[in-house]
């Protein structure tokens, strides 16, 4: 083994049921595994519930310190499991630890910095849509929030909501490619297998033909 590449594993999910359940984890595994080869060389896992939009990551950090350590490669399924920073992954880049994402590894610097401004960037668009959306419908005379104040504002909950479920597409999509793969091409297939595994919607429910279709929309827009 001493040969051959070494890689320290980094998953993250935004939720501590994602963690709980598996969901995501699955798949990152899966991605991961595949471009590994040798389960020997993944010498260390390390697991984050943290959201994409915070920097403080104290697993990030402990499998930083294995890498240097081991003088291993950090290897992630995807970019956005890092951050959808900039900032975030430019001050990664120059810690000195080589990482690799297993969806794009052979992606350079400039690529890997261009990709995480896209993402930046989209999140941004997220946010301002949401945000023009409620002004539009304030100004139509629709009440916002909760007249008696006894929730968070109504703009806050609906930009969480969205971002989890585009969080839990993204996640869910690569189980849905494979279950393709498999033959199983429908959505109402998709959506039995899915059930079968356990795997629960982002409301924490059954699937059905409508809620597999709407995950490969949300993930495709």
């Amino acid at each position: 083994m001493s040969d051959q590449k070494r890689y320290i594993g980094y998953f993250r999910v935004s939720t501590a049921r994602q963690g709980q359940s598996g969901l995501g984890l699955e798949a990152q595994k899966q991605s991961i595994t595949q471009y590994v080869g040798d389960k020997d060389n993944l010498i260390e896992e390390f697991i984050e519930v943290e959201t994409g939009r915070k920097n403080d990551r104290p697993e990030l950090m402990a499998a930083l310190a294995a890498c240097r350590r081991h003088k291993a490669t950090l290897i992630i399924a995807k970019l956005d499991r890092l951050a959808r920073n900039v900032a975030f992954v430019s001050n990664l880049m120059e810690a000195g630890v080589e990482f690799i994402a297993a969806d794009n590894p052979h992606a350079s610097k400039l690529t890997i910095h261009v990709l995480c401004a896209v993402a930046e960037f989209e999140c941004q668009m997220i946010s301002e849509r949401t945000k023009a959306a409620l002004t539009a419908a304030k100004a139509r005379g629709i009440r916002l929030g909760n007249p008696k104040g006894n929730t968070p504002h109504l703009e806050k909950a609906r930009k969480a909501q969205c971002q989890y479920a585009d969080e839990h597409a993204a996640n869910v999509v690569p189980i849905i490619s494979e279950i393709q793969r498999a033959g199983l091409t429908s959505y109402r297939q998709v959506a039995g297998a899915l059930n079968i595994r356990g795997i629960v919607t982002s409301r924490g429910g059954k699937w059905h033909p409508a809620t597999v279709r709407s995950a490969l929309m949300r993930v495709q827009s």
